[in-house]
């Protein structure tokens, strides 16, 4: 599966929004990634669906990848459906029930998926797995941009590599905090192949080259040299 280089808007320019996402996805970035928070779920307070729409009605044609940091959570994927999101993960622990969720999800015309914080057990995948296009991994504690990488997530994306490998299917396995072209390889050696980057690429003074560095570092990995 194609990696895919997906930039955090949480560490954008807000002033410019239109214009730095743009500037990204010309730097070769793949998808848009939105840290939907609701200072509940999480301590902070970040993004609505109106953003969401806003960066399509600027013109952005990109896949926008939103992760929801809200409880509840089934009232908002609509709108976030109607608002312009290809991808919607959600983490469990905001759902009632789950499988529901992700029908919902599906139902709304986007691709579903789960996130896993740090200390999340993923006992969760043996019920449901089938029925994801995307697993996100957290490597940070979910709240604010810029935390350091947790290292202990290189042994989960390990394990949840191979139970997407055993069930055939064609599964995302995104990674998200403290990713940085001098550990996106042990990432990606780890199995991920989605990485969400904030401040590592909107906090670098050249996103061409930050993006062309990274996609290097995950090449290198692939083909082991």
């Amino acid at each position: 599966m194609k990696p895919l280089i997906a930039p955090s808007i949480l560490s954008a320019d807000f002033a410019r929004l239109g214009e730095d996402v743009s500037a990204v996805l010309d730097a070769g970035a793949d998808i848009i990634h939105f840290d939907v928070m609701d200072n509940h779920f999480v301590p902070n307070l970040t993004i609505g669906p109106m953003i969401c729409k806003s960066l399509r009605d600027f013109g952005i044609q990109a896949p926008i990848d939103v992760h929801l940091m809200v409880e509840p959570v089934d009232n908002i994927i609509p709108d976030f459906a109607g608002a312009g999101a290809n991808y919607i993960t959600f983490h469990p622990e905001a759902s009632r029930h789950v499988h529901r969720t992700i029908g919902m999800i599906h139902d709304n015309g986007c691709k579903a998926g789960l996130v896993f914080n740090p200390a999340t057990p993923l006992d969760w995948l043996e019920h449901v797995l089938e029925d994801l296009d995307i697993i996100l991994l957290m490597s940070v504690n979910p709240g604010f941009g810029g935390q350091k990488f947790i290292d202990s997530s290189l042994s989960k994306l390990e394990t949840v590599r191979k139970l997407i490998d055993q069930s055939g299917k064609e599964i995302r396995l995104e990674i998200d905090g403290g990713v940085k072209v001098d550990n996106i390889k042990n990432i990606a050696a780890a199995g991920a192949d989605t990485f969400v980057a904030g401040s590592a690429i909107f906090g670098s003074l050249d996103y061409s080259a930050t993006i062309a560095k990274m996609k290097a570092e995950i090449k290198a990995a692939r083909t082991g040299s």
